[in-house]
C-alpha cells in the first residue's frame, strides 16, 4: 500500500516506521521544517504541505490510503475544528475529487468523545456524549470521517485512541510526584495506537466501522501511582479526592468537566479483530521508562 499520513507526528512517524517495515509506502505529511526532517529522520518520505490548505494538498501522491492523524497542538474548540472538522473536510475532497481515489481513510480520533459514564464500561455502540467543545468537535469529525467519504467512492474508519504515552510521554513526574487525582486512566502505548491503525489496513478490517484503541486494563490513577512509585522505588506520593481538586481555585470549566469525566473503555472490539497488542498493559508500557529511572538515579 502506499499511504499518507496527514499530520504525521507522535503516532504517525511510528506508524510509517511500521509501514515502511513490512514494504509499504508510507508518506508523512507535516507543515513545519522541523515536523519533515523528523520524518526524513524516521527513513520514509516527507512531504510538506499545509493539511487544511487544499492547494498544498495537491503536492501530495496519489495513495491508495490516507490516515489523518492531525494535531490542533492542544489549542481550543475553535482550532479543533479548523483542524479536526474543516481540515478533514478539505482532504477527503482533496483526495476524493482524484482520478486516482484512494480506497479508504483512517481517521483518529479520541475517547473523551464519550463523556461520562461514572466509571461504567463504554465500547463503540455506547452513545457518544461529550462534555467539552473540543470534544463535541471530536464526535462531528468521527461522523464526517464515516459519512462523507462516501459520496467520493471510498470508506472512512474511526481509530479512537486512549490516553496516548509512550517514548517522550511518560510524565513520571506527574504521577511520582503528585498530587495525584482520583480517577481512571485509560492509555493505550504509542506503538500499539499506531500498529492498530497499520492492522486494519493491512487486513482491510472495520470498513465504515468505529475501533476503540485502548489497552487491555484501565486502572485507577491512584493505583497506577502507588504501582508506579513501588517500581521506581520511591515513596508512594499524595492524593486528593475529586472534591479536594475541585475546590482549586486554577481550575478552567474544561479542566473541571475533565476531572468529573470517568469511564472505563473496552477493547474487546479491537481484540477480536485479532490485533495483539506489544504492551498489553501500562505494566508492560512502562519498563522501559521505569529501567532508564532507576539507571539514572531519578533522572526523567
Amino acid at each position: 500500500m502506499r499511504v499518507a499520513i496527514l499530520g504525521c507526528g507522535h503516532v504517525g512517524i511510528e506508524l510509517g516506521r511500521q509501514l515502511a517495515a513490512r514494504d509499504h509506502e508510507p508518506i508523512g505529511v507535516r507543515r513545519s521544517d522541523e515536523g519533515v526532517e523528523q520524518i526524513d529522520d524516521a527513513g520514509f518520505e516527507a512531504v510538506q504541505a499545509d493539511i487544511t490548505d487544499r492547494e498544498a494538498l495537491a503536492t501530495v501522491p496519489d495513495v491508495d490510503a490516507i490516515v489523518f492523524a492531525a494535531s490542533s497542538g492542544g489549542r481550543g474548540a475553535e482550532a479543533a475544528r479548523e483542524v479536526y472538522v474543516e481540515g478533514l473536510r478539505t482532504a477527503i475532497e482533496a483526495f476524493g475529487e482524484r482520478e486516482h481515489v484512494p480506497d479508504r481513510l483512517v481517521y483518529t480520533s479520541s475517547t473523551g468523545v464519550h463523556g461520562d459514564h461514572d466509571g461504567d464500561w463504554v465500547n463503540e455502540e455506547t452513545p457518544l456524549e461529550p462534555t467539552t467543545d473540543k470534544t463535541e468537535v471530536l464526535a462531528e469529525a468521527e461522523r464526517l470521517a464515516l459519512e462523507e467519504p462516501v459520496n467520493y467512492g471510498f470508506e472512512g474508519t474511526v481509530a479512537r485512541f486512549a490516553g496516548l504515552y509512550g517514548p517522550g510521554r511518560y510524565r513520571l513526574e506527574r504521577y511520582l510526584e503528585g498530587p495525584v487525582t482520583a480517577g481512571y486512566l485509560n492509555m493505550v502505548h504509542r506503538d500499539d495506537a499506531a500498529g492498530a491503525v497499520r492492522y486494519v489496513l493491512e487486513e482491510d478490517l472495520a470498513r465504515g466501522e468505529v475501533v476503540q484503541v485502548v489497552d487491555d486494563e484501565p486502572t485507577s490513577k491512584w493505583d497506577f501511582a502507588d504501582w508506579l512509585a513501588d517500581e521506581c522505588g520511591v515513596e508512594q506520593p499524595p492524593k486528593r479526592t475529586k472534591a479536594e481538586r475541585l475546590a482549586d481555585d486554577d481550575l478552567s470549566e474544561a479542566g473541571r468537566r475533565r476531572i468529573l469525566t470517568s469511564k472505563r473503555c473496552s477493547n474487546e472490539n479491537l481484540r477480536e479483530l485479532g490485533y495483539e497488542f506489544a504492551f498489553p498493559t501500562f505494566r508492560e508500557g512502562y519498563r522501559d521508562a521505569i529501567d532508564r529511572y532507576r539507571t539514572s538515579g531519578g533522572d526523567r
